[in-house]
């Protein structure tokens, strides 16, 4: 989406036009919600956080993935035209369906977090908190939180998780566990390294996903063609 991709590509061109002449060439690595190694990381932070449990909530505790929601008119309007929108949500999804594979589940839930702005906005749903009451009313005892929409634990992580989810969690009588994000994890790292090695070498890229993934082109053009438009904002009367 715009704010996510486009939006940062035009204050790359306006910090270097104010730098002038010798500014450096920045380019904006592709992205790799499907990556093996940060399938793999995720898939391993999970096991660890499900033997937090105690014993017997272990075997039936829920599978919930979670990421930051954003307005549901920016994610369906995410994307190139032609690959019908809604690119945001999909790759969420289809990342949760790698981390869950790679863990042998086939049944798990995607929610959402760390939304803001005016209420009558709508924004994807369901919350986790929300959908922490929802698990309990159906007799869900624990779960396993993985937040596969982030990287590292900032605070919307801590916060939103942690604490927030953690609190609603225990008031229910829930087991709660939160998969730690990739951080520092040296697979990240290696990560990293091979996106930069597909810009500079012309390598392959790695991906395990069924949903489209954009990213700069080796000569640094903007990733696709109708990507990330910027949003039609509501004119005055309207």
């Amino acid at each position: 989406g715009y704010s996510g991709c486009l939006q940062y590509h035009e204050d790359i061109a306006r910090a270097r036009a104010a730098s002038g002449a010798g500014a450096p060439e920045l380019l904006k690595l592709r992205q790799y919600f499907d990556h093996p190694l940060l399938i793999e990381a995720f898939a391993d932070a999970f096991r660890a956080a499900r033997y937090q449990l105690a014993d017997e909530q272990r075997a039936a505790a829920r599978l919930v993935f979670t990421a930051h929601s954003i307005p549901v008119s920016a994610d369906a309007a995410a994307g190139p035209p032609a690959d019908g929108g809604r690119l945001y949500s999909r790759q969420v999804a289809d990342a949760a369906r790698l981390c869950a594979a790679a863990t042998g589940f086939t049944d798990y839930d995607v929610v959402w977090q760390s939304r803001s702005g005016p209420p009558q906005v709508p924004w994807l749903e369901p919350d986790i908190v929300d959908h922490l009451d929802d698990l309990a009313a159906k007799g869900v005892q624990a779960v396993v939180v993985c937040p596969v929409g982030f990287v590292s634990d900032h605070l919307e992580v801590i916060w939103d998780l942690d604490n927030e989810a953690g609190q609603k969690a225990a008031e229910l009588g829930m087991g709660f566990a939160r998969a730690a994000t990739p951080g520092t994890d040296p697979r990240f790292a290696k990560l990293v390294v091979e996106l930069v090695r597909e810009q500079v070498r012309g390598i392959e890229p790695r991906r395990l996903g069924e949903v489209a993934g954009y990213g700069c082109t080796p000569d640094g053009a903007p990733c696709a063609v109708g990507c990330c438009a910027v949003p039609r904002r509501p004119t005055a009367g309207n």
